[in-house]
């Protein structure tokens, strides 16, 4: 199975992206918040991959820019009545942070932000998702998030960054230690911009 894909992006559409690696286009299914961070058109990037198989649809490819968005949407496929498309819903309004943060708190509303997630279903999702290693490290638990909010939330700025560096090919341990580092300076108005040149600076030393 494919497990990772480093090419030219060469198309983005409404649900997938194609990847053309060395000549061959690999079409590679995207959540929203993926393909609204991809690069232009002939820029290269790499996708860490999802490898499904079923009799009706063969080989279908998801692809994340990120090892723990991978590793989310994994984990929530392991939950009963859960498919793909719920997985890449709930990843699209929360980040892996964010969902270990809404699961941390069960805060269901966070969760049933998601197109096509229920309040039974969200429930089901932070309590069968609790003592998960959906992401590495500490989980930061925030505010609650309140049931009234129907608006996507933005992805953050410092996975935002984190997967900009990666793409450049620096590896995600580093990329992680930079970004939180130049978080952590820069304060929490530093726009993905400023992070990632922060970052850059401190890798070239």
């Amino acid at each position: 199975m494919i497990g990772r894909l480093r090419g030219a992006v060469g198309e983005i559409g409404e649900e997938e992206a194609l990847i053309d690696v060395m000549g061959v286009g690999y079409l590679v299914r995207c959540g929203a918040r993926t393909l609204q961070r991809l690069p232009a058109l002939g820029e290269e990037t790499l996708l860490h991959i999802e490898s499904q198989w079923s009799e009706s649809a063969g080989l279908r490819l998801y692809g994340f820019l990120a090892r723990d968005e991978r590793r989310a949407f994994v984990l929530l496929q392991a939950i009963q009545g859960v498919g793909p498309k719920a997985a890449m819903a709930v990843l699209d309004v929360l980040s892996p942070a964010e969902l270990a943060s809404a699961v941390a708190r069960e805060d269901k509303a966070a969760v049933g932000r998601a197109n096509g997630v229920g309040p039974k279903l969200a429930l089901r999702i932070v309590t069968e998702l609790k003592d998960k290693p959906i992401v590495d490290g500490p989980v930061f638990m925030g505010a609650p998030t309140s049931a009234a909010s129907a608006a996507p939330a933005k992805a953050a700025p410092t996975g935002d960054a984190v997967a900009a560096l990666m793409g450049l090919g620096v590896a995600e341990v580093n990329a992680r230690r930079v970004v939180e580092a130049a978080a952590d300076r820069l304060g929490e108005t530093a726009t993905v911009q400023q992070l990632i040149k922060a970052g850059l600076q401190e890798l070239g030393r």
